[in-house]
C-alpha cells in the first residue's frame, strides 16, 4: 500500500473533534438541554493544557471532567475549551485545548468518541504506535434504539428458513448490552 501523504487519519480526527467544539459551543450559548450530560477525558501534561499545580499532581497523566449540573464559564474558541469546575469544593479554571481530547461521551444517549493523542516527548499515539488513529463508537442501549425494519426475504424453503432464523438469534445481543453501531454504516456506498 501507498504511503499515505494526505494523512487522512489527521483529517478524520479533526473532523470529529469538531463535533465536540459544536456540542460544547452550543451548551455554552444554551445550556445543557435535557438529560444530556458530558465525560470529557484528556491528557493532562498535553501541550495547552492549563489547570493548577494541585490537579496536575492528583491528574498527572489523564483526567476526566463531567459537564452536568455543575459548571460555570463554559467558553469555546476555535482550539481549545475553558470550563469552571469544584474539586472536593475548591473551584478550579482548567483550559483544555481539543487536540488533548482523548474521549468524549454523553451517556444519557449512548454516544461516545474516542481519540489517539500525540505524545509530545516521544512523537508517538498514546497507544504507542505512530500515525494515530480515531475511534468512533456510537452506542445505543437495547431499550432506547429503534428496532430494525422487517426485510422480506426471497422464497425459501423450510430447511434454509429455519437455519436462517438459527444464526440470526445467535447473532444478536443480550438483552441490556449495548448495541455498537459501525461508522462504515453512515458512509456512502459507491
Amino acid at each position: 500500500m501507498a504511503a499515505d501523504l494526505i494523512r487522512y487519519d489527521l483529517l478524520v480526527q479533526d473532523a470529529v473533534r469538531g463535533v465536540v467544539r459544536k456540542v460544547l459551543s452550543d451548551v455554552a450559548r444554551d445550556g445543557v438541554p435535557g438529560e444530556h450530560h458530558f465525560y470529557i477525558g484528556f491528557r493532562t501534561h498535553a501541550r495547552g493544557v492549563r489547570l493548577s499545580s494541585r490537579m496536575r499532581e492528583l491528574y498527572p497523566d489523564e483526567m476526566t471532567i463531567v459537564l452536568q449540573h455543575q459548571f460555570w464559564d463554559l467558553s469555546v474558541t476555535g482550539e481549545a475549551f475553558e470550563v469552571g469546575l469544584s474539586f472536593q469544593n475548591i473551584p478550579e479554571m482548567l483550559l483544555i485545548p481539543f487536540d488533548a481530547v482523548t474521549r468524549f461521551a454523553d451517556p444519557s444517549v449512548g454516544f461516545e468518541l474516542q481519540f489517539s493523542v500525540e505524545d509530545e516527548a516521544a512523537g508517538v499515539s498514546d497507544t504507542g504506535s505512530s500515525p494515530p488513529q480515531t475511534a468512533v463508537s456510537i452506542l445505543e442501549p437495547l431499550a432506547q434504539a429503534p428496532p430494525l425494519p422487517e426485510a422480506k426475504p426471497a422464497k425459501q424453503t423450510k430447511k434454509t428458513s429455519e437455519a436462517a432464523k438459527a444464526e440470526g438469534a445467535a447473532a444478536k445481543p443480550h438483552k441490556g448490552e449495548p448495541k455498537v453501531v459501525s461508522i462504515e454504516t453512515f458512509r456512502k456506498k459507491s
